[in-house]
């Protein structure tokens, strides 16, 4: 593979770029896996000599030396597969007609790490679908991808620009928004009612949380209960409390 080309595809590892072309780098075997499970993702798979094993034999794969796939990862030690891919974002629109009962809201989540795994642990809790509104974090950021282990390409993501709007069409699909706040009206043990009808929780930034006015258009403000002498959780573990609740509550 030449120099020339080599730059160009680098050049999507800036975030300008990824949104300008809507391509994106899978790095890594989960990922490239979870890329390939998705029709017309995949434009292109390089690998190593080396690694050429970590990709099912029937996929067409274009070697390059170590130096080169480096090149195109970010990881401290590559693991030597990385896809260039389109991007698998739906509309909005699109996932609210599909009466989804369980949907996860992240406004303004801006570290990756909380991202990816808000992604990964709605996947796992059998929501179905995620949606990153505001000022949060892309989707397509390596470490995003890396965190969520391949779900990005499992459940529906939808990036949108406005928090409120989510909340808004959310609630017009017949969603009940429920905004996670430490001084929220209902407890999540009790709050069962609520968690039996389709749900879209919403979560906040992870040093501000949610703005008055955003949660104010939630239907309920519901709070996680605290029983020792911590000040609050971290945004990926509220998420899970809250979509695994969730998710049992309407499995009875």
């Amino acid at each position: 593979m030449g120099n020339a080309r080599l730059k160009e595809i680098r050049k999507v590892s800036r975030r300008s770029t990824r949104v300008e072309r809507r391509l994106f780098l899978a790095d890594g075997p989960k990922a490239v896996e979870g890329a390939l499970g998705v029709p017309g993702c995949v434009v292109e798979v390089f690998a190593t000599e080396v690694a050429r094993h970590l990709v099912a034999p029937e996929v067409e794969v274009t070697l390059v030396d170590e130096r080169a796939l480096a090149s195109l990862s970010d990881s401290v030690t590559p693991a030597g597969v990385v896809a260039l891919c389109r991007f698998v974002d739906r509309p909005l629109a699109h996932l609210l007609d599909r009466a989804p009962r369980l949907v996860a809201v992240c406004a303004d989540v801006r570290d990756p790490g909380n991202a990816g795994t808000v992604v990964r642990t709605a996947d796992a809790a059998g929501a179905d679908a995620v949606v990153l509104a505001g000022q949060s974090v892309d989707l397509y950021n390596p470490k995003t991808l890396r965190a969520a282990v391949g779900s990005a390409f499992h459940l529906p993501v939808a990036v949108e620009p406005d928090p409120a709007d989510v909340v808004r069409a959310a609630q017009a699909a017949g969603l009940t928004v429920l905004a996670t706040a430490g001084d929220g009206e209902v407890s999540l043990h009790e709050a069962g009612d609520l968690l039996a009808a389709p749900t879209a929780w919403l979560f906040g930034n992870e040093a501000h949380g949610l703005s008055d006015e955003l949660a104010a258009l939630a239907d309920h403000r519901v709070r996680i209960p605290i029983h020792g002498r911590a000040e609050s959780l971290n945004l990926a573990t509220a998420a899970a409390l809250c979509l695994y609740e969730s998710a049992r509550t309407q499995r009875r």
